[in-house]
């Protein structure tokens, strides 16, 4: 399980890539599994090189964002309306304006579901694309974490292809308990845990100066210094995978590419602004009960967004964005549910979402990067007594752009209430398979445990149909 308490600095970095927490690739370490394209696959679009999976913490309300119901009784419609949007005949709530503007690049699924009714059941769900094994449950004490993440088992199935850092999170492990486990690389190991990535909101930079060699640190000291590091691990008997652990650290140290990335300041004032900074002022006690928002409002949601975008320059290949952090301060609308999406939720999400599809599209990177934007549930079609929305894992929408599909398109229908799927149901476990099979990789291959115990990539199938 990732650690929340550790924070990146030099002396850690090289401590982390021992770990594994760097996420940095093994090569040979695991038996190979050869790629084999099928015949579907030999008609596919050209693989993406990278995917930023945007995850909306708490679940957003599909009804009230991409899945309108205007023609539903007021207490399931809710007072949000439906507008046009730039692929004629789709439309999308009318707090999601620019976001309006380039559907035309954006795929939807309509009928994503699965059982998980609690929030880091369904995460896990979400985000492995395998079930919690176990009953449906929030997570009060650390839980190991089984099945890898979508970024760890793209990690290891590209594992022999030369990167620096194969997957990477920000801001942030998520959950304000435990952090759920489904964001590093279980049953794989450590070697495929992302690098975790913080944030400074009050300077609203990166920690990209913990990438740099110490003022003063000439190559001959830092010769010194290993030396001295490998004499005493030598003396302990280590050597091996450990010590090409520490052989890319410390070439992250001196990763001109990563460092650069994290140094958002490098981006042009219009371009940050364009992604945003954070969120207007809440009234106190609004946002689910209150505690913590107007902190939050400091959050640079709308620039981690930007700082995935320069990831994948850099070429990381997969990168988890995690969108609102903790209760109080997340998509989880038990409670004035429309109020809290228009004021608070959607204005940045639309800004900052839109930019990365836009930014993406300008620069040339839209066609080789999947944009991946979902929660690990939906909300309750019927609006209850707190005009809030419960949780609602029985069909919600998921949001494609880029990776090759097919702008536009929807795949998939929820019922007239917005309930459950009326045609072409989709499994967590089909969107694992999609992101894989985007990536050429074979979603029906084996990756192997700790201990040489195969178990399957992805229990589901790829949906095809939104893309080519």
């Amino acid at each position: 399980m990732i650690d929340p308490r550790l924070k990146l600095n030099r002396r850690s970095l090289i401590q982390l890539g021992g770990a594994g927490y760097l996420g940095l690739n093994l090569g040979g370490l695991w038996r190979a599994q050869a790629a084999t394209a099928t015949a579907s696959q030999v008609a596919s679009p050209k693989a993406i090189r990278a995917c930023i999976l945007v995850f909306y913490y708490g679940g957003p309300s599909h009804i009230d964002t991409y899945d309108l119901k205007p023609d539903a009784p007021a207490e399931i419609r809710g007072e949000f309306q439906p507008i046009a949007t730039s692929v004629p005949g789709l439309k999308i709530s009318e707090h999601l304006p620019r976001m309006a503007r380039v559907m035309d690049k954006v795929a939807l699924i309509r009928s994503v579901h699965h059982a998980a009714t609690l929030h880091d059941s369904a995460s896990i769900h979400a985000l492995t694309g395998r079930p919690l094994e176990g009953p449906d449950r929030e997570l009060f004490a650390p839980l190991p974490q089984f099945y890898p993440s979508f970024g760890s088992s793209v990690a290891y199935m590209k594992r022999s292809e030369p990167c620096e850092v194969p997957f990477a999170s920000l801001p942030y492990v998520f959950h304000n308990v435990v952090p759920t486990p489904c964001q590093g690389g279980g049953i794989l190991g450590k070697a495929y845990d992302p690098l975790l990535i913080d944030v400074d909101p009050a300077k609203k930079i990166y920690p990209s100066d913990l990438f740099r060699v110490p003022d003063g640190l000439d190559l001959v000291r830092q010769g010194q210094r290993r030396g001295l590091l490998e004499a005493l691990d030598s003396g302990h008997g280590v050597s091996g995978p450990i010590q090409g652990f520490y052989d890319k650290a410390y070439r992250l140290l001196e990763s001109e590419s990563i460092r650069d990335a994290l140094d958002i300041t490098r981006e042009r004032d219009e371009v940050r602004e364009r992604y945003g900074f954070g969120d207007p002022p809440i009234d106190k006690g609004e946002v689910n009960g209150g505690g913590g928002e107007m902190a939050y409002a400091r959050q640079m949601r709308g620039q981690n967004l930007l700082l995935a975008r320069r990831l994948v320059e850099a070429g990381v290949p997969f990168v988890n964005v995690y969108d609102c952090r903790t209760q109080g301060q997340n998509w989880d609308a038990h409670a004035n549910c429309a109020s809290q999406h228009k004021r608070f939720l959607l204005p940045l999400a639309d800004q900052a979402l839109s930019a990365l599809i836009e930014d993406l599209d300008q620069r040339g990177l839209l066609e080789s990067t999947l944009v991946v934007a979902t929660g690990e549930f939906g909300r309750t079609p019927k609006i209850n007594n707190t005009a809030g929305r419960d949780h609602w894992p029985n069909c919600y929408t998921v949001l494609m752009a880029g990776g090759g599909v097919k702008g536009g398109a929807v795949f998939g229908a929820s019922d007239k209430q917005g309930a459950y799927p009326a045609t072409d149901p989709v499994t967590p476990g089909d969107i694992a398979a999609t992101i894989y099979w985007r990536f050429g990789i074979d979603h029906t291959a084996m990756i192997y445990d700790q201990i040489g115990r195969p178990h399957r990539l992805s229990t589901g199938e790829p949906v095809r149909q939104i893309f080519g």
